[in-house]
């Protein structure tokens, strides 16, 4: 009977299994890691560990979680993504100016390039791979979208999203504890943050565990960062790395 209410009703009970994950790992990170590590960045590895579960969706597989593959889909994903600026002050947003739009720039050259370095050491030379991969350190988005574009291999495209949850993670746990050392206490610094680091899930999740009135602006930035990622990375900068390869 439980199974049957699960199936009929999965994007509810997808919704409160999500709601368990982040409930536990906030208060794991809360009592047991006295908030050192973001509980938005435990929640991310528990779900790691789940999509090891099934096998071509992950744990959406399971009967009775398959609205997790609603829950987790393009839609959905793309909609928290923009809710995430909800609540951000414009005239912040221009006090920022040039700076925020600069860290743009700077922020998808270095990942990308950083990207196509580890790439060339891992044994990857030619162009394709090297820029999807690349593409890949700047947020797990650009990289499938840069592999579709250039029409990389299932494995290369997969790589790159390994990639890009590898930096999620490091940004989730390391942004709370460089945070005062950096001058992350404003919302300018958070949009310059958002917009060199990119990945918006791990932005948000680090400047949650930071200062929460902070994630709005980093976000905001980071959504930017990932469209910018978009469209630079399968054209001037395959490109580039296409010339010198």
């Amino acid at each position: 009977m439980i199974e049957r209410i699960t199936e009929t009703n999965g994007l509810i009970f997808a919704f409160f299994v999500v709601g368990c994950i982040m409930y536990l790992s906030y208060l794991f990170s809360k009592k047991i890691l006295k908030n050192k590590i973001p509980g938005a960045a435990i929640a991310i590895i528990v779900a790691l560990c789940l999509a090891f579960l099934g096998e071509d969706k992950g744990i959406a597989d399971l009967p009775y979680m398959s609205g997790l593959a609603i829950l987790g889909g393009s839609m959905l994903r793309d909609f928290a993504v923009v809710a995430t600026a909800m609540g951000v002050d414009i005239d912040k947003i221009k006090r920022a100016g040039f700076s925020s739009i600069l860290s743009l720039f700077i922020g998808v050259l270095f990942s990308f390039f950083i990207g196509v370095f580890i790439a060339f050491f891992m044994g990857y030379t030619d162009p394709v791979s090297l820029a999807t991969i690349g593409a890949g350190a700047c947020t797990y988005i650009v990289g499938p979208v840069t592999g579709s574009a250039l029409g990389a291999s299932s494995d290369i495209i997969a790589l790159s999203v390994a990639t890009g949850v590898v930096k999620v993670i490091i940004t989730s746990i390391f942004t709370p504890l460089v945070a005062k050392f950096i001058g992350l206490n404003n919302p300018n610094s958070a949009m310059i943050f958002g917009g060199l680091i990119g990945t918006t899930s791990g932005v948000a999740a680090g400047l949650a565990a930071t200062d929460e009135k902070l994630v709005p602006y980093g976000a905001l930035s980071a959504t930017f960062y990932t469209g910018l990622g978009c469209l630079l990375c399968p054209t001037l900068f395959y490109f580039i790395i296409f010339a010198c390869f």
